[in-house]
């Protein structure tokens, strides 16, 4: 989960901030200067300690907070026109919006002495839907406070520039994350809570962590050092005090501190903030589909190919650069301009990374056979812009919503050796099921409770392709079902669409 410190109330919560006196010098430098921080080198069975290393950095590491306005559509009184209705008159107000103030927390730190401040791009975005961003202030550990200007902003890398108009200010430096191992020592500082200048101390506990949240930028420095709500946009420090990251994210069940922390690393920060000092804006490259994920054991059974190589295609828009190149829902991807997809080296960020403008080659396997595409890369569409073109908001796969769809019963056929009944699905049942009008597939009508499909299918899902192939009647289904036992596979993967959401790779056992 992302941790800005959300307050939706009219009051902040104070945080107590120690107060550290500056040094003037004759010539200003960076906090974490080599030969500023000495090399700090434990003797024999005896606890470091960070104290110097941390006097030293400590007044570069910031407090952001934000101002913000919440417009709330409030629900019509059900009492309206009734007896009751002056009774419960202040009930929603008829359903006018109302507008309440709302403020977040963060964390961020200097990276020069004239102001510009390093952050979360999720610290100072709305923290509520219908949320309005009306100022950010940067407070420093002495406790001025200056308003700040957004410089720049990216969703996709969870990063943001501020810039605030001060001078000798002190600042400190990034470091090279490549260098940083498993095991290293690691002090993170920031502001939990608003609790002020906090700091705390673990290892890395990994390096290059893929956290399944997908996209480009799907990889982190993983720590136990503890960071709670409110660290977000704090800097993680190595032992040299060079900033090897930034803090933006903790798994946790409970909304605290489990001991699983992760930084944004400094190979990825740099580039993107250099970029928006020099005026920039970050692109990416796009080829328009839809993923569907790994080919884990199960998906490398179905396909008999071999497990952890390569990532699925689940869609394809028809006008975009893949759909105009030839590519597939059922295609893999091995590789994108010779490098090789895998589980830690992703498609999306592969394709991100390429130049829009430019060309990148797939290596495709379709139905195991070799095929190679290339496509002309665009620049991706903003986050809401995609949002839009994948149905907005609407549920997909795993949502805990109501699976009565009103889909016609009689005697469907059965689906081969899967444990599934399923019929032609019609237009009255695509908008019965809830689904666009373009799908075309079969419609689950009954999964049974003895088969690999239950827990998995439901009712009113629509199977589209079986292993690459369509199907557009249950006959289609058996066919492909005995095509897969004919080749001695055990399984067999499904193109399912449910609802409106992305079409997802379902892998189910062949029983019998």
């Amino acid at each position: 989960m992302r941790y800005a410190y959300a307050i939706t109330g009219a009051l902040l919560l104070g945080g107590a901030t120690a107060t550290l006196a500056l040094q003037p010098t004759t010539a200003q430098v960076a906090q974490n200067e080599p030969g500023a921080i000495q090399a700090m080198t434990p003797r024999a069975g005896a606890p470091m300690s960070f104290a110097d290393m941390v006097a030293r950095l400590q007044p570069a590491v910031v407090n952001i907070s934000t101002k913000q306005t919440i417009v709330q559509q409030q629900q019509a009184n059900p009492f309206q026109g009734t007896p009751f209705g002056e009774l419960f008159g202040g009930m929603g107000g008829g359903g006018a919006p109302v507008k309440r103030q709302g403020a977040s927390l963060g964390s961020g730190f200097l990276i020069s002495p004239d102001g510009y401040v390093v952050t979360n791009y999720h610290v100072i975005s709305p923290g509520a839907k219908g949320a309005t961003v009306d100022s950010i202030t940067v407070t420093l550990s002495d406790f001025k406070e200056y308003p700040a200007k957004v410089i720049g902003k990216d969703q996709d890398s969870d990063l943001a520039l501020l810039k605030i108009d001060a001078r000798n200010l002190p600042f400190v430096k990034f470091g090279d994350s490549s260098k940083a191992r498993v095991g290293d020592w690691v002090v993170a500082i920031g502001e939990p809570y608003g609790l002020g200048g906090t700091v705390t101390a673990g290892i890395i506990s990994a390096t290059n962590r893929v956290t399944g949240q997908g996209g480009a930028y799907d990889r982190f420095i993983q720590t136990d050092a503890s960071i709670n709500q409110g660290n977000s946009g704090g800097p993680m420090f190595d032992l040299n005090g060079n900033v090897i990251g930034v803090n933006s994210q903790i798994f946790s069940q409970t909304g605290g501190n489990i001991g699983i922390g992760f930084a944004i690393p400094a190979a990825i920060v740099k580039p993107i903030i250099d970029t928006f000092m020099k005026g920039g804006t970050i692109s990416r490259g796009y080829i328009g589909v839809t993923l569907g994920g790994p080919v884990d054991s199960d998906a490398a059974a179905a396909l008999g190919i071999p497990p952890n190589q390569g990532e699925l295609i689940s869609g394809v828009t028809p006008d975009g650069p893949a759909g105009k190149a030839g590519v597939r829902a059922g295609d893999v991807v091995i590789r994108v301009n010779g490098q090789a997809v895998t589980p830690d080296q992703t498609l999306s960020r592969l394709i991100a990374t390429v130049p829009p403008g430019s060309t990148a080659r797939l290596d495709i396997l379709r139905n195991g056979k070799p095929v190679t595409a290339n496509i002309n890369v665009v620049t991706r569409p903003s986050n809401d812009q995609l949002a839009a073109m994948n149905g907005g908001d609407a549920q997909g796969f795993g949502a805990d919503d109501d699976d009565g769809d009103g889909t016609t019963q009689g005697v469907p056929a059965r689906g081969g050796s899967l444990g599934l009944a399923v019929q032609p699905l019609t237009p009255a049942i695509a908008r019965a099921v809830g689904v666009d009008g373009s799908v075309q597939g079969v419609v689950i009508g009954s999964v049974s409770d003895s088969s690999d499909a239950a827990g998995k299918l439901r009712r009113g899902d629509v199977i589209s392709a079986v292993n690459g192939t369509p199907v557009r009647s249950a006959a289609d289904l058996n066919q492909a079902v005995a095509s897969a036992k004919a080749l001695n596979r055990t399984s067999v993967l499904l193109l399912v669409q449910r609802g409106r959401g992305a079409p997802q790779f379902v892998a189910v056992k062949i029983s019998g």
